[in-house]
C-alpha cells in the first residue's frame, strides 16, 4: 500500500473509532438516565398509593379539613397523569406541599398522632420519601452525567449528530419533613 493512501486511511480509522467511542458513552449515560426515572416513578406511585390511605384515616376530622381532603385527591390524580420531568415535577411538589398540610394536621388533632393506622401510614410515608430522595439523587447524577458528555467538547458533536439532548434536573419536595419533631422522632426510632 502507498504510504500517502496509509495516513487518510489512519484518519478515518481514528474518526470512526472516536464517533463510535463517544457515542457508545453517550447511549450508556442515556440509558443510566431512563434506569433513574423508571425509579422515580415507581416510588411515586408508592406515594401515590397512599394517598387514599392517608385521606380515610383523616376523614374523621373532616369537618373543618374537607377541602384539603379534597385537593390531595385532586393533586394525586394530577400527578398520576403527568407526563415528563418538568410535569412531574409541577404535579409531584403540588401534592407535597398538600401531603405535608396533612401531615401538620397532627399538631392541630393530638388523639391523630396516637392513632396506630395514621402512625403506620406516617411510617410508610417516611420509608417513600426517603426511597424517593435517593431515586431523586440517582436520577439527577444520571442526567448531570449525560448533560456533561453533550454539553462538552469533542463529544458534543456527536451528540449533535445523533440528537442527543440536555435533560432535566428532577426536584420534588418531601412531605415528610413537615412532621412535628416527637413525631418524626418516634417514627425513626428515636
Amino acid at each position: 500500500m502507498e504510504p500517502v493512501l496509509i495516513l487518510p486511511c489512519l484518519a478515518v480509522i481514528l474518526f470512526v473509532g472516536t464517533v463510535v467511542v463517544f457515542y457508545n458513552r453517550l447511549v450508556k449515560a442515556r440509558n443510566q438516565l431512563r434506569e433513574g426515572w423508571s425509579g422515580i416513578e415507581v416510588q411515586l406511585k408508592r406515594r401515590h398509593e397512599l394517598v387514599p390511605a392517608l385521606v380515610e384515616c383523616v376523614k374523621g376530622y373532616r369537618a373543618h379539613e374537607e377541602e384539603l381532603l379534597e385537593a390531595v385527591a385532586r393533586e394525586r390524580t394530577v400527578a398520576q397523569s403527568a407526563r415528563g420531568v418538568s410535569e412531574a415535577g409541577v404535579a409531584e411538589k403540588a401534592l407535597a406541599r398538600d401531603l405535608g398540610r396533612i401531615v401538620a394536621l397532627v399538631e392541630a388533632y393530638p388523639d391523630l398522632k396516637a392513632d396506630e393506622v395514621f402512625f403506620g401510614l406516617m411510617e410508610d410515608l417516611v420509608e417513600v420519601e426517603d426511597q424517593l430522595q435517593y431515586a431523586r439523587r440517582y436520577y439527577n447524577g444520571s442526567v448531570r452525567d449525560l448533560n456533561n458528555i453533550v454539553e462538552s467538547f469533542p463529544s458534543n458533536l456527536v451528540a449533535g449528530g445523533f440528537g442527543f439532548k440536555v435533560a432535566e434536573f428532577f426536584e420534588v419536595a418531601n412531605a415528610s419533613e413537615r412532621l412535628p419533631p416527637d413525631l418524626a422522632s418516634a417514627l425513626k426510632g428515636g
